[in-house]
């Protein structure tokens, strides 16, 4: 399908099954979310992000969701303009899809585990679960941008901040999340746009912080939304 098709060259899945207390307790935000655990997110579908704003005088961080596909705020149509789930770490001061956004709308999106699919000589790729080892939470750098449409309504809209894999997941694919470590969530969200942005943050992770191991192929349609999905698969 679509978005099958999309994963051939980006990150485009991954999964948020911790509880909402548990999340809560990790980002350390205020709101009190009641969200359902998600085992297969997909493009252009609502994923939770974390952001951070100016409260009183200090730094408060949200809790919110927007859909997983960025829009910049000069996009007139978005019907013509093209999916954005990942932005290149790269390139991201380059692009000037992602310049306000770098500047002051930055977040973190929670997420327990992502997929990818690995290339084999014959026959159909072979998709892998990729978390810490153990399992549990973690944080991709990501960037958010409200878009207001001609209606007068408005959409929260994200996308996943992406790096080279490290030497372990190389060996699957080509790109990984950039994972941002909890002493550096503060920086990474810092509001203040007079500060430049931390892009030193921007890295792979390090080789071990990070285990994988195949699945079977029921995660390739993104309307599997089950644990089933992120068993082992038989070998």
């Amino acid at each position: 399908d679509f978005f099958a098709t999309r994963l051939r060259t980006m990150c485009g899945r991954f999964a948020i099954t911790s509880p909402p207390e548990a999340v809560r307790a990790f980002f350390r935000y205020a709101e009190h979310p009641n969200f359902p655990p998600r085992y297969n997110i997909a493009p252009t579908q609502p994923i939770p992000i974390v952001s951070a704003r100016h409260e009183a005088g200090e730094v408060a961080r949200q809790f919110q969701l927007a859909r997983w596909g960025f829009l910049p705020g000069f996009v007139k149509d978005p019907q013509k303009f093209p999916l954005i789930i990942n932005a290149r770490a790269e390139t991201l001061t380059e692009k000037p899809s992602f310049r306000a956004a770098l500047r002051r709308r930055r977040c973190l999106v929670p997420a327990d585990c992502w997929y990818e699919w690995r290339a084999n000589m014959q026959g159909p790729k072979t998709p892998f679960l990729l978390r810490r080892p153990g399992g549990g939470l973690m944080a991709f750098a990501g960037l958010w941008e409200t878009l207001a449409d001609p209606s007068g309504g408005e959409i929260d809209t994200a996308c996943i901040v992406t790096t080279m894999a490290n030497g372990a997941t190389a060996a699957i694919h080509d790109r990984m999340p950039a994972l941002i470590e909890p002493e550096n969530f503060d920086a990474w969200l810092d509001p203040d746009e007079t500060r430049p942005p931390p892009l030193n943050l921007l890295k792979p992770a390090a080789d071990d912080a990070i285990e994988f191991f195949a699945i079977g192929p029921g995660v390739n349609r993104a309307g599997n939304d089950r644990p089933e999905i992120q068993a082992p698969a038989e070998v």
